[in-house]
């Protein structure tokens, strides 16, 4: 008798956990940020999540977890919380440096199920007293003069360095590259006359651009991109269609949960992240901040950050700025 009060008890305990389990989210959720409040990464998730709470009817509360390789600290912190649902990690394309830098153990999508919300374009700029009026003849200015043109696009391996190989390598142009610590003091420097080009992200340079600071030449995507106060600045795929086998490279920013989330878990939060990106308010974020929206999750976002950290991890230990090799992650060269 009391072992079949047993089975009953295993049996309606089972049961009630697969309901449990299907009634998610029953309480709050909680985004760690690997990077610092008030930065893009971080106002992206502020903003999506606000949007995915109102459709989940919980609250999601926004904390930041900065700090390590990489936003490693982040990371770290939500990998080692249950893969319940409960705990998200906001990030973006830069975090997939992190294992070969030494700040994190695994394979990005070995550990990740991501949601990209989006990103803003990276546009090629010169300074004024560059003397040139269009991203050709900065091509074959720099084509003549081989390395003499100097420009920058925030530190070694990032994604504008990247993207600033593939205009090379798309055009047959060569620059000469200064790295920099980050997108602004790049753009600092050219401000200050050390350089003359500068690859960031239209949302970093929209507001040098209306001041007439930087001379926008071309957009690193496909498609020609609007800002509002300026104009429209033209694709540099238009004179140079060969760059489409080199670009765009675009940045991924969002969030994402533990692979080993169940598939409940990651289907209710699918259909609510893309619910939240269909809405106005993810339309209007995107107007503002010069964004691209995205809303690939699961499976397609998997493959971004798979082509994103190939590119990265590859290309810094080229560069000799990485503490291991990705062969060692099972990363696959690009």
């Amino acid at each position: 008798m009391k072992r079949a009060l047993g089975l009953t008890t295993a049996v309606f305990l089972a049961a009630a956990g697969s309901a449990f389990a299907a009634d998610y989210p029953t309480r709050d959720i909680t985004t760690a940020v690997v990077w610092g409040a008030g930065g893009g990464t971080d106002v992206c998730n502020r903003t999506i999540m606000a949007e995915m709470a109102k459709v989940l009817d919980i609250n999601i509360n926004v904390i930041n977890k900065t700090g390590g390789v990489a936003g490693a600290n982040g990371m770290n912190y939500v990998k080692g919380q249950k893969a319940d649902g409960y705990t998200l990690v906001g990030l973006s394309e830069s975090n997939v440096t992190s294992a070969v830098q030494g700040g994190f153990d695994s394979k990005f999508t070995d550990v990740w199920h991501p949601f990209i919300v989006g990103g803003s374009p990276d546009v090629v700029s010169v300074i004024p007293s560059a003397g040139v009026n269009s991203f050709k003849d900065l091509i074959e200015k720099a084509k003549a003069g081989p390395g003499s043109i100097k420009a920058c696009a925030s530190g070694a391996g990032s994604i504008h360095h990247l993207n600033l190989l593939a205009v090379q390598d798309g055009t047959g142009a060569e620059f000469q590259f200064v790295p920099y610590k980050g997108s602004a003091p790049c753009q600092n420097a050219a401000l200050a006359g050390e350089v003359s080009v500068v690859v960031t992200s239209v949302a970093e340079q929209q507001q040098l651009i209306k001041g007439k600071k930087f001379v926008p030449l071309a957009v690193l995507v496909a498609d020609a991109f609007t800002i509002d106060g300026f104009g429209t600045i033209p694709s540099a795929f238009g004179d140079y269609p060969k760059l489409s086998e080199f670009l765009p490279i675009m940045q991924a920013i969002g969030f994402a949960i533990h692979n080993d989330a169940s598939d409940n878990v990651k289907q209710t939060l699918g259909d609510a992240f893309t619910k939240a990106m269909q809405g106005d308010v993810m339309k209007k974020f995107a107007d503002e901040k010069y964004y691209v929206l995205s809303g690939a999750h699961g499976d397609d976002a998997k493959a971004v950050f798979d082509s994103l950290e190939s590119q990265f991890t590859w290309k810094l230990f080229e560069l000799k700025a990485a503490k291991f090799s990705p062969a060692k992650f099972g990363i696959a060269k690009p």
